[in-house]
């Protein structure tokens, strides 16, 4: 009786056990998500919900409006763009949707409009709604999050108010997002965005290194000289405040950096330093929630399956030319599946179809986790590729601008799916595709095994998130994760001072051994010359 009195008493206390050591009760933690993209904002709102059900009072700042769900420890301030840089987004997400670019040219174009978009970061930041927060501060801010989008300088709201700051991207690995933490990128086997690995090779060859390196060096040069305007908006910001330290010295008081990635199953493997947390696919739910009524009931009545097919919330149907929706919407209609269909404008749809589903606003992470969707026709955007990947749903890629050619090319060398181009998409083309997807078994082996490694996690990523936060408070900014290479200099960073000394030396020792030769030499002559004369004596 004693013992199963024991074992009960155990049970009882199991829980306990594996709460983390030292939580931090009730911080209050400052996310700022300055973003213009809805998707990002479903990342950063998953972090923030995260650590507001472990308790933490959440301040979430964006300059867009959210669909949050109440919370009791969730504050959501406002801080809207104007209309002129509303305007300026929507036109260049149009332009770039009706262009066809390789993603390095879709990176050149977005350095080319990063004047506008900086200056929407610039008006975030001065806003009075934002202001009011360091200028002004109500709440005692235990850390602030930041939602990076090209806008460290805004790292001086953290400095204002003293408190640590974490920085959180939401695509893949990148060289400006790891240089924020000091994470080594070696081109010579880190591929970058716009280089997809090759499914079963463990090392690029020649011509991919070489083009790796090459986009390497650009991107390291364009990051000189964002890291120049950046300063400038630091100072124009914060540069009255003789108390706050330096830009370079705001940047190194950063605790972490989130990655939405997780390179043990979406590779590759490289190099991090402790200050990178993976925590990709923190926006995917462990169980999902109910679907709507209507939708709930036309996925139960899809005896063959569904498709869900949706562009994200960038794009719009009404970017396209009207031919190109016309020859989805009969490809869609002509199938025995049913067909969820994420179409903004409700009043004017490509068509009706019996099997076929239009809304405006779409579960997606739900709706991929019915048993009934088969396939997932997406722009290849990163938050819907992870949420396909989790749940073991076969992909269609239809990728527009932005990183989505890479991802898209990534999916389809691991094999989870194919790729097509939406500008010159014919109906012969997506209904072969459909069919290849449908009826080859490999592309939902190959993503359920993949999902298998993708859940397979010490913590998950919301449990990564609340763990590494209070982490960081606990140790009053754990700076003891820094890496030595953040507190270097160019010249040090890069060894130059080293293989100056090494050239150095290197140049004296073969001066000295010029001169030494040349005594030789003298002296060899010396002799030739005293031999010839004593021969001649």
């Amino acid at each position: 009786m004693r013992m199963v009195g024991g074992n009960v008493l155990l049970m009882l206390l199991a829980p306990l056990l594996v709460l983390p050591v030292g939580r931090v009760n009730g911080a209050n933690i400052l996310g700022m998500f300055s973003t213009f993209s809805p998707s990002h904002l479903i990342v950063h709102t998953a972090m923030m919900r995260a650590l507001a059900d472990r308790g933490h009072n959440v301040t979430i700042v964006t300059s867009l409006q959210l669909k949050l769900v109440p919370h009791e420890n969730i504050t959501h301030i406002l801080a809207p763009l104007s209309e002129q840089y509303v305007a300026f987004i929507n036109e260049y997400m149009e332009n770039s949707a009706k262009e066809k670019h390789s993603m390095a040219m879709t990176f050149l174009k977005a350095i080319a409009g990063t004047s506008q978009l900086i200056d929407s970061q610039y008006e975030f930041l001065v806003h009075p709604n934002v202001r009011a927060l360091h200028e002004q501060p109500q709440v005692k801010f235990d850390l602030m999050i930041l939602g990076f989008v090209f806008n460290d300088y805004q790292l001086g709201v953290a400095a204002k108010l003293g408190i640590p700051a974490i920085i959180s991207w939401v695509g893949v690995p990148f060289s400006f997002v790891d240089d924020e933490v000091g994470n080594i990128y070696d081109p010579s086997y880190v591929p970058n965005a716009n280089v997809a690995q090759h499914k079963g090779l463990r090392a690029m060859g020649f011509g991919l290194r070489l083009r790796n390196y090459l986009g390497w060096l650009l991107l390291k040069g364009i990051g000189v000289a964002l890291d120049i305007r950046m300063n400038n908006y630091y100072i124009r910001a914060f540069g009255k405040d003789p108390a706050l330290p330096s830009y370079q010295d705001v940047k190194r008081r950063v605790s972490l950096l989130f990655y939405n990635y997780h390179s043990h199953s979406e590779g590759p493997v490289r190099p991090t330093v402790p200050q990178s947390i993976e925590i990709g696919g923190v926006q995917i739910k462990e169980q999902p929630d109910p679907l709507p009524k209507e939708l709930a009931e036309f996925m139960a009545n899809a005896t063959e399956g569904v498709i869900f097919f949706s562009l994200g919330t960038n794009v719009k149907g009404s970017y396209f030319k009207p031919h190109i929706m016309e020859a989805i919407f009969k490809v869609f209609a002509r199938q025995p599946l049913h067909v969820i269909w994420k179409w903004d404008d409700l009043q004017h749809k490509p068509g009706q179809a019996a099997n076929i589903y239009y809304h405006n606003w779409l579960p997606q992470d739900d709706i991929l986790a019915h048993p009934h969707t088969k396939l997932f026709i997406t722009h290849a955007g990163k938050g819907g590729i992870a949420e396909a990947q989790y749940h073991g749903v076969p992909m269609l890629a239809l990728p527009v601008f932005g990183d989505q050619p890479g991802n898209a090319e990534h999916m389809v060398s691991a094999g989870f799916g194919l790729s097509l181009d939406l500008l010159t998409l014919t109906e012969d083309g997506l209904e072969q595709g459909i069919s290849e997807l449908l009826h080859n078994p490999a592309y939902r082996q190959n993503v359920r095994k993949f999902s298998q490694l993708y859940r397979d996690r010490p913590l998950t990523a919301r449990q990564s998130v609340v763990y590494w936060t209070e982490y960081v408070m606990r140790h009053n900014g754990a700076y003891h994760l820094q890496s030595p290479w953040l507190h270097m200099n160019f010249v040090a960073r890069h060894n130059l001072d080293v293989y100056a000394c090494l050239l150095l030396a290197l140049a004296v020792s073969m001066f000295v051994f010029l001169l030494f030769l040349r005594f030789v030499l003298r002296q060899l002559r010396r002799l030739t010359r005293l031999k010839d004369k004593v021969k001649k004596n």
